[in-house]
């Protein structure tokens, strides 16, 4: 596999790809970045940018990892509570080890660190001169807020405008993000011109869709920004999130009530954790048992092999689910065994799961 079909696998959207195949044949070392709100326990939803992460680094990129501890504490992430949101921050990075992420070839920065810099915020300050107040209320959606929400706390506001500066300071040749990102990114974009600052490549992983699935929501009416604040994977929902050390006896039961209708793709989760995180390993192959009468056992290789069996109805959803919890056990089996052996990992995930303010 090429550097480019490394860096672009399993993406759903490029800005721009011509920028990014330049970008690639003018530099051997580019600098990536991805953010995250240390904000609780790590799920599965996040294996996507993990892995994206990984593809990166293996492409030679320079890649940092913003543990956004300030936004975090702007978006009332942990009670607000930055000593948790810190012992959080370490606790990812626990996750990435696990996941057998080479983590010596990241570079971590606190965002305490960058707002210590008074140069920080005068670049934030260009950026809000040269944005209005409509754009960053409609882009409240990158942290999981609506529009309306920075009536009450002014200081929700300034987190569009921290995400781009972000950008900025750390000198980044491309930002990654799940496609709830897209508007920061896109704001970067815009106003990289009028400043005269690198102009950011923007590549987007896709969201999965909470185990509550689309429900009775009118699946035409369900855009970006009603995905992003209501229907994506989110640690605030536990029921509706697997966690990557949730027990198998608690991936098989969540599995097991998760949305999947017959037939059906769209906003089905379990046909999403296939796509995104079971068929995005090399050689994976899902073996799914049936019974006799509906042609017995069977062997799936690729996903588009998988998709079309089921929208044809040849594989029922009880049985993709029970494949899908088995795959994903074997998945995250050295996550788990990983908690258990480190006494640092183990301390920090007792600490936040005992505390009542990661829910």
């Amino acid at each position: 596999m090429n550097r480019f079909e490394l860096v672009t696998r399993n993406l759903v959207e490029i800005i721009t790809v011509d920028e990014l195949k330049r970008l690639l044949e003018e530099k051997e070392e580019p600098r990536a970045y991805i953010g995250y709100e240390p904000s609780g326990l790590f799920h599965i939803g996040w294996l996507i940018w993990a892995m994206k992460v990984r593809d990166l680094v293996e492409a030679g990129f320079d890649m940092i990892i913003l543990e956004a501890t300030w936004h975090a504490w702007i978006n009332d992430k942990l009670g607000g509570n930055m000593e948790l949101i810190k012992k959080d921050a370490l606790y990812v990075r626990h996750v990435l080890k696990a996941l057998g992420i080479d983590v010596s070839k990241i570079n971590f920065v606190d965002a305490e660190d960058m707002v210590s810099d008074k140069r920080y915020w005068e670049i934030l300050l260009r950026v809000a001169k040269n944005t209005t107040l409509a754009r960053m209320k409609r882009a409240l959606t990158i942290m999981g807020r609506r529009a309306e929400e920075a009536e009450m706390d002014f200081s929700k506001l300034i987190y569009p405008a921290m995400q781009v500066t972000d950008i900025f300071y750390l000198d980044v040749d491309v930002a990654l993000g799940g496609t709830d990102q897209r508007k920061a990114h896109m704001l970067a974009r815009d106003v990289a011109e009028k400043l005269n600052y690198k102009k950011p490549i923007a590549i987007h992983t896709p969201l999965l869709t909470g185990l509550q699935g689309a429900r009775r929501m009118d699946a035409s009416k369900i855009d970006e920004d009603v995905f992003a604040v209501e229907l994506k994977m989110s640690k605030s929902k536990p029921e509706t999130t697997i966690l990557v050390h949730d027990s198998p006896e608690d991936i098989r039961r969540k599995i097991r009530k998760a949305y999947c209708p017959a037939k059906e793709v769209r906003f089905n989760p379990i046909i999403e954790i296939n796509k995104y995180i079971l068929f995005a390993q090399k050689d994976f192959v899902l073996h799914i048992e049936r019974p006799e009468k509906y042609g017995g056992p069977i062997d799936i290789y690729s996903y588009d092999e998988l998709e079309k069996l089921f929208v044809e109805g040849k594989i029922h959803p009880l049985d993709l689910k029970n494949a899908t919890a088995d795959a994903l056990i074997k998945f995250l089996e050295p996550v788990r065994r990983y908690f258990e052996e480190n006494k640092e990992a183990k301390n920090l995930l007792e600490t936040l799961k005992s505390s009542t303010l990661t829910r």
